[in-house]
């Protein structure tokens, strides 16, 4: 297979449907893609009505493209991770992976274009978020909740309107800024730097103002991104975490019982803001992002400080701190519920505390004049507990 008729099967697949984010091909499965968060077959001549092993090699050893480091990791570690561009077309963020002795390949669409604030319709806080000078920001949420694009979102406002030098460590990279207002400098995993903690240590050489870390994925590199927030840089990066008081708990985590105090001190001084992410299915099809924002003020840093305690969590801190952008899931799915974008059943079972949500409906409905129950015919027992 050569590859030009590797690049003809991607673009197929990619016309299959429409919102593809996603090209799975799984030995033993047809060609599949992910439409709207549902995987669907692509049917073409000749149909690929299961996938043969050797089929996923030689497309996998195509995609990679003869890369020995990309072609040794894959063969000892049984996983890599590359981009790919199909000319034209698209570009994808590639995982190829071992399974079975079989290889499986997953290609994440990327978009050409760079993503706004605006035209993703994000919480405005996000345009604190891009003015902030120093500290960390951190992006978290389960894979494929968009995590990235919001981070891009969050350096083009950073590039539209601030004269700054940007220094970007991804792996791979999904989006390629142009330089506006601020000069960017992105770096990619295997090409340009080894591990993220060799390319963050090497960041704080290179003065730059904001620096992306694609992922905070060990102890080392978030001590390096901790001393880059505490000299002056705005430190962005991600988390595969699914709130805020997880985050904190998995940084705390990395580290020592004995260095507890000390991080729980410069996470306390370094935090700016935490956005978790969840991708819920809209009633009209597609899905619609969800938020849990947690900026800092004097009750977060003493719960980072003491740990949480009884009226004083994580969640009852942006409960009450609505009016600085502050919001939980649960109200978040509120709010587009009242919006029409969720159905109750999904606003319930994406929630954290299913009884703030139901009130929350119920609260709703009772505004548009909607039953908020099921009951029928409640009348007064006028008898009750008089003699007969």
């Amino acid at each position: 297979m050569k590859k030009h008729e590797v690049d003809h099967i991607l673009a197929r697949m990619l016309d299959a449907y429409e919102n593809v984010s996603d090209l799975n091909l799984t030995v033993g499965r047809p060609l599949q893609v992910e439409s709207s968060g549902e995987l669907l077959p692509v049917e073409m001549r000749p149909y690929f009505n299961e996938l043969t092993p050797f089929q996923t090699e030689v497309m996998a050893f195509n995609l990679v493209a003869h890369d020995r480091r990309l072609t040794e990791k894959l063969v000892s570690e049984g996983s890599c991770d590359l981009s790919y561009s199909l000319p034209g077309k698209a570009r994808f963020r590639v995982n190829i992976f071992s399974q079975g002795g079989n290889y499986s390949i997953i290609l994440r669409r990327l978009e050409s274009s760079v993503p706004t604030i605006s035209n993703l319709t994000l919480p405005k806080v996000f345009y604190k978020v891009a003015e902030e000078k120093n500290g960390i920001v951190l992006v978290t949420g389960a894979t494929g909740t968009g995590k990235s694009t919001s981070l891009a979102a969050i350096l083009e406002h950073i590039n539209e309107t601030r004269s700054v030098h940007v220094v970007t460590l991804e792996d791979p990279i999904e989006y390629q800024h142009p330089h506006k207002k601020a000069t960017f400098n992105q770096r990619e995993l295997g090409r340009d730097f080894d591990n993220f903690a060799n390319g963050l240590r090497a960041a704080l050489r290179q003065a730059p103002k904001v620096i992306l870390v694609g992922e905070m994925r060990d102890r080392e590199t978030v001590e390096i991104g901790l001393r880059a927030a505490e000299t002056g840089h705005l430190v962005l990066t991600t988390l595969h975490t699914v709130d805020a008081g997880k985050t904190i708990n998995r940084i705390l985590g990395l580290f020592s019982s004995e260095e507890e105090n000390q991080v729980r001190i410069r996470v306390a001084e370094t935090l700016k803001w935490i956005i978790c992410q969840r991708l819920v299915p809209k009633i009209i099809g597609g899905r619609v992002a969800a938020f849990e924002i947690m900026g800092t003020n004097l009750r977060v840093k003493d719960a980072v400080l003491h740990g949480e305690s009884e009226g004083k969590t994580f969640y009852d801190i942006m409960e009450k701190n609505h009016a600085f952008g502050m919001s939980t899931f649960d109200d978040s799915m509120i709010a587009l519920y009242q919006q029409g974008f969720i159905s109750e059943d999904t606003a319930i079972a994406y929630s954290s505390r299913r009884g703030i949500v139901k009130r929350g409906i119920d609260m709703v409905k009772s505004s548009r004049g909607e039953a908020t129950t099921d009951i029928d015919n409640l009348e007064i027992d006028r008898g009750y507990g008089k003699i007969r």
